[in-house]
């Protein structure tokens, strides 16, 4: 009879992380708010705290350039994106364009299943809410909208709501005046409401002003966030 396996032997070392790894979590972190617009990702700083090689951190940040969450600057690096005002207006104006029709298509399809990954969204919201973690319920309210969008079945306008509520994570993250709206804000369990009745008017009517609501709290001024290192916000890994 054999003894218990023994793994106290050597054990190989973690496969370094991919590109695409890489900017999945730094674009996770800028969504989250735990990397503001202006911050400057260094190949050196970013390649320490992912163990990568400079070739590793050049594809990522190509990726995430190619996604518009960081300008690549000629002789200067690259930075987390710091949309403008003018952008910041047309942002929520194409947003007020597309999803409260998307609301209203979704509402004719909505399955049991589609409300029990709804709820799951605004739970985990709620969660990060009391968990004092305002950015990450930011990046899960953008992504309840996403979701809206695939229960809707409309392919292509679900491309373009989620190239705009990333651009509008960073927006909220430079000109957010009253971060009391989220906590204050019963529009996604009233857009669950009218999803489950089927509503479409109702659910068009409730996206429109929640998005109105959204606009409302933006101090649409000239203002700059403070960078953070990036081994503090990834834990210095």
């Amino acid at each position: 009879m054999t003894g218990a396996s023994d793994d106290s032997g050597p054990r190989t070392a973690d496969p370094p992380a991919s590109s695409a790894h890489v900017a999945e979590k730094l674009a996770l972190a800028i969504h989250e708010h735990r990397i503001l617009p202006g911050t400057k990702l260094s190949e050196d700083e970013v390649g320490e705290v992912f163990g990568v090689s400079r070739t590793v951190v050049r594809a990522a940040l190509q990726h995430l350039s190619h996604d518009q969450l960081i300008t690549l600057r000629r002789n200067r690096g690259a930075f987390v994106a710091q949309p403008s005002i003018p952008e910041a207006r047309e942002v929520f104006e194409a947003r007020a364009l597309l999803e409260p029709r998307t609301a209203r298509s979704a509402a004719e399809r909505t399955a049991p299943a589609d409300l029990t990954r709804l709820q799951a969204h605004i739970d985990a919201e709620h969660a990060a809410l009391a968990a004092g973690e305002v950015g990450r319920a930011v990046y899960l309210s953008g992504q309840f909208h996403i979701e809206i969008a695939r229960i809707a079945s409309q392919d292509t306008i679900r491309e373009f709501i989620t190239q705009l509520v990333a651009r509008s994570s960073l927006i909220i993250a430079l000109y957010w005046q009253r971060r009391s709206a989220l906590c204050e804000s019963h529009a996604h369990s009233a857009l669950m409401r009218a999803l489950a009745a089927h509503d479409g008017t109702l659910a068009e009517e409730v996206m429109q002003g929640h998005l109105l609501d959204l606009v409302s709290s933006l101090d649409l001024q000239n203002r700059a966030a403070a960078p953070r290192s990036l081994h503090e916000v990834f834990g210095g890994r």
